[in-house]
């Protein structure tokens, strides 16, 4: 037994910490509101257009400026405090919400105008979300770090529960009063950002260069685990995309009401959000990278699971399971990026990764529909399922030191 000096300290919860909790409730807060800016914008172009083609376009909007700010969003978190980056991306949404509300209330607000604030939004999440990520560390001490990534990704998915609701309740109510809420909820959360206190001084300035600009993807070539982490990412996103089906699964083969629908959708959240307070109440402490590798496997076997059911709470448990096993793969690999990041290139390595799974999400999407349309529905979801676990086999062989990962809370950034 250690003498008493030799005892490690306990670890302090990130939920005892204000600046903690100022980020958490603001990370909830923002993505919630962004979540019901979704829903709201989809019922209003849709009852004006009555356009499935327009709702494609909603999407299309946010997809553009992410592919053409990515990098320089990861250059800018990487000069100026992130929390005054965070604190305008915000208040930029939050003046982009309200413009809709008074457009909306006024009657002169249409189509081409909504798609207008939609990609003005896009680009202030694509500032917004590198950064945030990149901030956290510096909000909470070392130690807590693991407890603090999975308690920020129980933020994520406890607001992409309630958001959507909200936002049908909201819409109810009508569009400018919904806006009007959006705006009011954005600016709440960049208040509270401002307020959030930093355990470590904010980054250096680096004069901007292309070699600064493309300096995320340099360092990602040349960290194995970091590189493992993100393409794993990528790849397991494109091909477990069974949830884009969701709607043939609850008419043609579940047959069940669109609030099946909405049931259906809510499960991989529920999910992963009962699972992402079970890491933060006891985070990975060993074989954290073998039992990420075991929860993407596990994410392939469950969207397998979904595919070829026919039962509605089979179903609905296949889909819990694939959104806990996503969460847990996720934590390790977020913390992972981060903790394996020197924190003056956390901004540009978080840039290049969001931008790699905003596009794999798009693209998983349409390998699904692709798919799917080749080779009928069921097929489409086994053949990803399976694709999945093909790449977490094969991932844990071209990446020993990714999988030989133990303690995340010692896995320091190098430098």
């Amino acid at each position: 037994m250690p003498a008493p000096d030799q005892v490690p300290p306990p670890v302090p919860s990130p939920l005892r910490q204000p600046a903690f909790l100022r980020f958490w409730l603001a990370r909830t807060l923002s993505t919630g509101a962004f979540q019901i800016t979704a829903v709201v914008v989809g019922w209003q172009i849709f009852t004006l257009t009555n356009s499935t083609l327009e709702l494609g376009l909603i999407g299309l909007m946010q997809f553009i400026p992410m592919i053409l700010l990515t990098i320089p969003a990861g250059h800018v978190a990487d000069q100026y405090d992130r929390r005054t980056i965070v604190r305008a991306c915000q208040a930029v949404e939050a003046l982009a919400a309200a413009a809709l509300a008074v457009g909306s209330y006024q009657g002169w607000l249409g189509a081409h105008g909504i798609f207008a604030a939609v990609a003005v939004i896009g680009a202030a999440r694509t500032f917004e979300s590198p950064t945030v990520s990149a901030l956290l560390p510096g909000v909470v001490p070392a130690a807590s770090l693991p407890s603090a990534f999975a308690l920020s990704a129980s933020a994520i998915q406890t607001a992409t529960i309630v958001g959507p609701a909200v936002g049908g309740a909201l819409y109810i109510a009508g569009p400018p009063l919904a806006y009007a809420a959006i705006a009011a909820v954005f600016a709440l959360a960049s208040l509270l950002v401002g307020g959030i206190a930093l355990e470590r001084a904010p980054p250096k300035r680096e004069p901007p260069t292309v070699k600064s600009l493309l300096s995320g993807f340099v360092y990602i070539r040349d960290h194995s685990i970091v590189l493992g982490a993100i393409s794993l990412d990528l790849f397991a996103v494109l091909l477990g995309g069974a949830t884009a089906l969701l709607p043939v699964y609850a008419q043609d083969i579940l047959h069940t009401t669109p609030v099946g629908l909405g049931v259906l959708r809510a499960a991989p959240a529920a999910g992963a959000l009962l699972t992402s307070f079970a890491l933060a109440r006891r985070p990975l402490t060993s074989r954290a990278g073998v039992k990420m590798f075991l929860a993407v496997g596990l994410f392939g076997v469950a969207t397998i699971a979904f595919g070829l059911s026919t039962s509605f709470p089979l179903s609905l448990v296949a889909l819990a399971v694939l959104g806990a096993a996503d969460v847990l793969s996720m934590v390790v690999r977020s913390s992972l990026v981060q903790l394996q990041t020197p924190d003056a290139m956390r901004g540009r390595v978080s840039a290049v990764n969001s931008m790699f799974v905003g596009t794999s999400n798009q693209l998983g999407e349409f390998e699904s529909g692709l798919t799917a349309s080749l080779f009928g529905t069921v097929p489409a979801v086994v053949i990803g399922g399976v694709g999945t676990v093909v790449v977490a086999l094969l991932w844990s062989r071209m990446f020993p030191a990714l999988r030989d990962v133990d303690d995340l809370a010692k896995a320091h950034a190098p430098g």
